[in-house]
């Protein structure tokens, strides 16, 4: 009688371990990333515009790109053309996050950098495949910068940002399973898994913070990922499956592009105007905010497996998720975050004495709101500025 031939290792089993390697490795390398960043000085200071109140290492995006590529390393046991591509374009834009984390580089550089990376996934297959001639790689690069850079300015307020990275991540994954991209599968996993390890020291009130490097990263590997898996159905599956995957960014982008031109504002200035700012004037805690964001981006997530299995029609699909979406926006808009501050007069004191109710103000208390000499008419204020 011969050998017993040695099981093969069940995927959930492999996908698992993979997932629980990461997370350890993201939890221990944020805490001694964050250490190593606090006495480097590697840290964002407090600010006008900012809600936390003492230095925050940043690094955090570090520990979430290292985890997530050591998971995918030793589970992935054939990494095919274009994941490598992926992977190694998605340290390109990690890097670029970084050296802004450390100084602030140029924007076009980093656009430079970001659509070279983005190009180099079109070239290993990626496509929207809606247009179907020259169009599709243009709109592809187009597509997978903006994302990179909406799931970055959605790293807004603690814990959002790894929150909506974790199911999003996950589900994805699972679409890529289905198209039988069990490599691609892996990397989103530990990818969603160094996201929830991160996600313990970013969680209200931060201990520390992605940076660039860690929203960049994962808002281009989500974004090139998307491309990656082929969707049956035609162009109406297609866009119905891109929008329900980044679901939360898209609409996030959206709100800022049509609510900053209303306010007299420009698209490209920073602000505390995004949806998870919103959220958290209607009277929400920051932790209930990235629980909604978290709540939301899953449920479209498992709505974008749903096309991807053919188990939901692409067309109707994509015009519910478009009417959610433009129902959300036409809600969120609603919100009152921007304010008027008077200009400063000679012996006026720090806090103005004027004040802003949020909606819903769970104890119904007027709190004063800070600026600086620097600000004007028309600056961007919200909840989180206001003194504690």
């Amino acid at each position: 009688m011969g050998r017993r031939e040695r099981a093969a290792v069940p995927p959930w089993l492999t996908a698992a371990g993979a997932a629980l390697a990461a997370l350890l490795l993201a939890d221990m390398l944020s805490a001694g990333l964050g250490r190593y960043a606090l006495r480097r000085g590697i840290v964002d200071r407090p600010g006008v515009r900012k809600a936390h109140d003492r230095p925050t290492p940043y690094l955090g995006g570090v520990a979430i790109a290292v985890a997530a590529l050591t998971g995918g390393a030793v589970s992935i046991p054939y990494w095919d053309r274009r994941v490598t591509v992926l992977v190694v374009a998605g340290v390109v834009v990690a890097l670029v996050g970084l050296l802004d984390d450390l100084r602030p580089t140029h924007p076009v550089l980093r656009l430079a950098v970001e659509v070279g990376a983005a190009t180099a996934v079109v070239l290993a297959g990626g496509r929207i495949g809606v247009f179907g001639h020259w169009a599709d790689p243009v709109a592809t690069v187009a597509w997978v910068v903006v994302l990179a850079n909406s799931f970055n300015l959605l790293d807004n307020m603690d814990g959002a940002a790894a929150a909506v990275a974790v199911p999003v991540g996950c589900l994805i994954a699972g679409a890529a399973y289905l198209q039988g991209r069990s490599g691609l599968a892996l990397l989103l996993i530990t990818l969603s898994a160094g996201c929830l390890g991160f996600l313990v020291h970013n969680w209200a009130p931060a201990r520390m913070f992605m940076g660039d490097a860690g929203s960049l990263f994962i808002g281009f590997l989500l974004a090139a990922a998307t491309v990656l898996v082929r969707v049956p159905g035609g162009a109406g599956a297609r866009l119905a499956e891109l929008l329900l995957f980044t679901f939360v960014a898209t609409v996030d982008t959206c709100l800022v592009v049509i609510a900053r031109p209303r306010a007299g504002l420009s698209c490209f200035t920073a602000g505390t105007d995004h949806a998870a700012h919103r959220l958290r004037a209607m009277g929400l805690t920051v932790p209930q905010v990235a629980l909604t964001l978290f709540a939301v981006a899953g449920l479209a997530g498992l709505c974008g497996v749903g096309v991807t299995a053919a188990r939901l029609p692409g067309v109707l699909t994509l015009a519910a998720a478009g009417t959610g979406a433009a129902a959300l926006i036409l809600s969120l808009i609603k919100v009152p975050v921007y304010a008027t501050v008077p200009e400063e007069t000679p012996g006026t004191a720090d806090v103005l004495p004027m004040t802003v109710r949020p909606v819903a103000e769970a104890d119904d208390r007027d709190l004063p709101l800070r600026r600086t000499p620097a600000a004007g008419p028309g600056s961007v204020l919200h909840i989180d500025e206001w003194r504690k």
